[in-house]
């Protein structure tokens, strides 16, 4: 008695009132199958078919016809007409109506009939039949409570409209919101097609570590976290990158890919959430050329994979991903926009100075690069809808990306906007390890000056460099705003089944 109680009270502090009065209906319910000696909860159900395939099978069934057919199918009760003589049951695979007559069903299963509420799981054992009206509906013969719902489902016609409920209570939107459903399962379609893209190219793909005890791989804050055995502070990691060149250093493969979750401590947006799921690939013997064909030929094989067209749909833009992508100068871009040319100035006080003479006021820590991407970020990011590489990034802002072979200044850097969002960011990587301990040296000299999102200097991966990268090219894609965008989802949270939310108290 004490479990049912605590059953029943378990959400009463959270309910509306019209919602614990709905609860309590149920549980009288709940309450009158068991003294009935029904168990409400069993073990399993032998289910033969689910409602897709019998909707395939029998497409061609004609208005009216019999069958002989027997079936056990099992779902979510989603509607329910004249008192129980129709349900339509619902399993992930599609819908079938229940239909249950005296004068068909036994009288034993019709009585079952006034103790199932929306949203209970039921087992339903019948024949296959079409009404006259053309539905395909299983004439019912046995009747199983499979799990008798305690809480109410929302309103049929408004369905889960808050927003923040339907982040929170993910369960609750993907029962009521075939949309959502849909976008999910597109999820899952999609990373299928990115792995099938990888291996049938060769690449391996593999895991590396989520703790790390050294921050690098990215410039981003870092989430901290403390290893008890160990008595070391770890950071979840920001990008996989150094762990899987150390892969291709070891000769472990030519191509190496991970797909995986990655943790930045920052803002929360439409197109940021804290955690996120990205892949990154290195390809020993490529350059930044080489990736950006490679990132072109694998979102088209993904957007044929889902749309079967490479044309897509989003919002009111249609964006075609079928030709080659455009190719510009992160530099050249910004002095499209402003009419100047920052590959004139030397230094960066220079820099800053132009960029207020121009309107743009920038933090006076700014180095060089850091002033050209924030131009580029004001003036042309949001501008590239249709896909886009921009190309040849400021040596100051891609500690880990190879020198230019035509000029010092800048790096064999790129990263690819759809729709105005960042979808990729790719390099020649870095392989000389004197360079790159350089880098490291200045990513520390700025953590010193207060940039939380320098990276650390890992002595190891010098060591590996030292034993030897061959030439490389390496790129990262984030998959949730590729979600979004062949969803035509407006919020990261759309496409990310539990994304980071503020705890209630």
């Amino acid at each position: 008695m004490t479990q049912k109680t605590s059953a029943a009270t378990a959400t009463e502090q959270t309910l509306p009132q019209d919602e614990n009065i709905l609860k309590a209906a149920k549980l009288k319910k709940l309450e009158a199958l068991e003294e009935l000696g029904v168990n409400a909860f069993p073990h399993k159900f032998d289910r033969t078919h689910k409602q897709g395939e019998l909707q395939e099978k029998y497409a061609d069934l004609e208005s009216g016809a019999e069958t002989e057919d027997t079936v056990h199918i099992a779902g979510r009760v989603m509607a329910m007409r004249n008192n129980g003589m129709f349900i339509d049951l619902v399993d992930p695979s599609g819908k079938i109506q229940v239909f249950s007559h005296k004068d068909s069903t036994p009288e034993a299963e019709m009585e079952k009939l006034q103790y199932i509420d929306l949203g209970d799981i039921i087992g339903v054992t019948g024949t296959v039949r079409r009404t006259p009206r053309g539905e395909l509906s299983v004439r019912s013969k046995e009747i199983t409570m499979l799990t008798k719902s305690m809480l109410p489902l929302p309103e049929k016609y408004h369905g889960l409209t808050d927003i923040e409920q339907r982040y929170r209570q993910r369960y609750l939107d993907l029962i009521m919101n075939e949309e959502s459903r849909n976008v999910l399962r597109t999820r899952t379609v999609i990373i299928r097609a990115i792995r099938e893209f990888m291996n049938n190219m060769g690449a391996m793909e593999v895991e590396t570590p989520i703790l790390h005890p050294i921050m690098g791989g990215a410039s981003a804050k870092p989430f901290m976290t403390y290893h008890n055995a160990l008595d070391s502070n770890f950071f979840l990691r920001v990008a996989p990158e150094l762990f899987l060149k150390r892969l291709i250093v070891g000769g472990f493969a030519d191509a190496v890919y991970e797909i995986g979750r990655n943790f930045r401590n920052e803002g929360l947006s439409i197109k940021h959430n804290p955690e996120y799921t990205a892949i990154e690939g290195y390809h020993a013997y490529m350059d930044y050329y080489d990736i950006m064909t490679l990132v072109e030929d694998l979102v088209r094989f993904v957007v044929m994979a889902v749309h079967g067209t490479t044309k897509v749909q989003y919002g009111e833009t249609v964006i075609d991903f079928g030709p080659a992508w455009h190719r510009k100068s992160m530099v050249g871009l910004v002095q499209e926009e402003t009419g100047f040319d920052f590959l004139t100035l030397e230094t960066a006080e220079q820099a800053r100075a132009k960029a207020a003479e121009l309107g743009f006021k920038v933090d006076p820590k700014f180095n060089w690069g850091q002033v050209v991407e924030y131009i580029f970020a004001e003036t042309a990011e949001h501008k590239l809808v249709q896909p886009t590489h921009v190309i040849d990034h400021p040596y100051d802002i891609s500690p880990l990306s190879k020198l230019h072979r035509d000029n010092p200044r800048l790096t064999e850097r790129f990263e690819s906007y759809v729709n105005g969002w960042e979808i990729c960011n790719a390099f020649t990587e870095l392989n000389d390890p004197r360079d790159q301990l350089a880098r490291f040296k200045e990513q520390v000299i700025q953590a010193e000056g207060g940039n939380e999102e320098s990276m650390m200097l890992d002595d190891d991966f010098i060591t590996a460099l030292e034993y030897g990268l061959p030439p490389t090219g390496g790129w990262g894609v984030g998959i949730d705003r590729l979600v979004m965008l062949l969803t035509d989802s407006s919020n990261i949270r759309d496409v990310i089944a539990f994304p980071t939310l503020k705890p209630r108290n």
